[in-house]
């Protein structure tokens, strides 16, 4: 039991304390005070999109995909059906339109970027299929989560007076970098596995031209630039994180947080385990349903004019709580026998 709490403990503590150092930083002044604001347009614009596209073009081959088809389908349904379901009950109860897409962000959007794979590889002690699977549902889905809040975040900031209009979300849709990234990586995907191939070992067959291997200094810059991600967008956030705001949101931090790690999950695993999934597919279900809201959630909804204060305290409590609540599903899951956590 122990072995499985600091697991997790060390899944989700990191993003935690990565977080404090930015929050530490702010109050010892050691940068000007736009500071913070700017490594958020750092993250959204340049390290976020250069990691997703890094993360995209590194699949291993299209064929996959249509071989793990079942969970896909399933991943799709779920996620559009937390959206839709988050849309109509925000888009109704909250007054503020600032904040209706913020939480509908949280509902889900989960952070299987950041912590998704490198859940799954610490899981199943790097177990080759269930890796792959990661892999797959991340390069598939999170350009999906990406146009959902892009959509999520316009759809009701509409201004007063005019009718909302699909033309000026299409835009945004197609001029987000994360959608950039996702998309340019998707080509990159395409393109290699239309090349013809050349035997590169022992049974081993690569296309006569990758990044990686032709072009090996534009690889490693992608492989460095994206790298940084992780940790600015978290020091970003917790610069511009305040404890001030917590009292007067914390209905909406309780209520995002709790359907973020807690009910979100619950609900949607329990109907992968009724469909019969099990120990290949069911970490990558974990990582894509259990993890915390994502981190570029903050920077696009700073962008986006919505209540990045609000998507900032989302992220924040919801990694926190996600330290518990992952670590009551693996339980779970062992104990069911679903897959072994040693």
């Amino acid at each position: 039991m122990l072995s499985k709490l600091f697991f997790t403990c060390n899944a989700v503590l990191p993003v935690v304390l990565t977080i404090l150092v930015g929050y530490g930083l702010k109050n010892l002044k050691v940068f000007p005070a736009d500071f913070f604001k700017l490594l958020n347009k750092l993250s959204f614009r340049c390290c976020l999109p250069v990691m997703l596209f890094y993360n995209v073009y590194n699949v291993d081959n299209l064929s996959d995909i249509s071989e793990y088809g079942r969970v896909c389908v399933f991943c799709f349904v779920a996620i559009m059906t937390a959206f839709v379901f988050g849309a109509l009950v925000f888009g109704l109860i909250l007054k503020d339109k600032r904040q209706k897409g913020v939480m509908v962000q949280a509902v889900f959007r989960s952070n299987n970027a950041i912590i998704g794979l490198s859940l799954v590889i610490s899981l199943m002690d790097g177990d080759k299929d269930a890796v792959a699977v990661a892999s797959i549902l991340s390069s598939l889905f999170i350009p999906l989560f990406n146009i959902l809040a892009v959509l999520s975040l316009t759809m009701f900031m509409s201004e007063e007076g005019k009718k909302f209009s699909i033309l000026p979300v299409l835009k945004k849709i197609a001029t987000n970098p994360l959608i950039i990234g996702c998309a340019l990586g998707f080509v990159c995907l395409i393109v290699r596995s239309l090349l013809p191939v050349t035997t590169a070992g022992e049974n081993l067959e690569v296309p006569v031209f990758t990044i990686k291997n032709n072009l090996p200094f534009v690889y490693k810059t992608l492989q460095m630039v994206g790298g940084c991600a992780t940790p600015v967008a978290l020091i970003a956030l917790g610069g511009n994180f305040t404890f001030s705001a917590v009292s007067r949101l914390k209905n909406l931090i309780t209520i995002g947080t709790a359907l973020r790690v807690l009910i979100v999950p619950v609900v949607t695993l329990l109907a992968a385990y009724h469909l019969g999934f099990r120990q290949i597919e069911f970490p990558a279900l974990i990582a894509l349903f259990g993890t915390p809201v994502a981190v570029s959630s903050v920077p696009m909804a700073t962008e986006m004019n919505n209540d990045d204060e609000l998507a900032g305290q989302l992220v924040v409590w919801s990694s926190i709580m996600s330290a518990f609540t992952l670590f009551g599903i693996i339980f779970a899951c062992a104990q069911t026998g679903i897959f072994g956590v040693v």
